[in-house]
């Protein structure tokens, strides 16, 4: 997880989230450090962040924006081919959402009392380990 102000925005912060994984292995062996699949929002659709994952080799679940379809349209055969995107794999997404609602139903958190982040975070990871012991 990474903390940013509150203005900042998603995308960019990616790609150094992405460079903070890692997954145990059960064997001897070290961590994976690339996902086998990434499913994000529009938010994400960047044709750098699309490029990015490709160079790394993670696969994704992006879905375009229409300004983005448009544009590609326009520029005709120069424009490429659309990205691909696998809509079944996408409805997996509500999970993830279902998550941030039940973490939002904890007053401290969705209001962010604490004003140092070190202590949001904490809570963070708090509530986080509530409820997945609950589960």
């Amino acid at each position: 997880m990474r903390l940013t102000a509150g203005q900042a925005g998603d995308n960019p912060q990616l790609l150094p989230l992405l460079d903070a994984i890692r997954v145990p292995r059960v064997g001897p062996g070290r961590p994976r450090k690339r996902p086998d699949h990434l499913i994000a929002d529009r938010a994400y659709s960047h044709p750098s962040t699309r490029r990015a994952l490709r160079r790394r080799g993670i696969a994704h679940s992006i879905p375009e924006k229409c300004d983005q379809k448009a544009h590609r349209r326009q520029r005709g055969s120069a424009g490429g081919r659309p990205p691909t995107f696998n809509r079944d794999r996408y409805k997996q997404r509500n999970v993830v959402e279902r998550c941030f609602n039940r973490l939002k139903q904890f007053r401290a958190l969705a209001t962010r009392y604490a004003k140092r982040a070190a202590y949001y975070r904490a809570t963070l990871l708090l509530i986080s380990a509530v409820l997945w012991l609950s589960t």
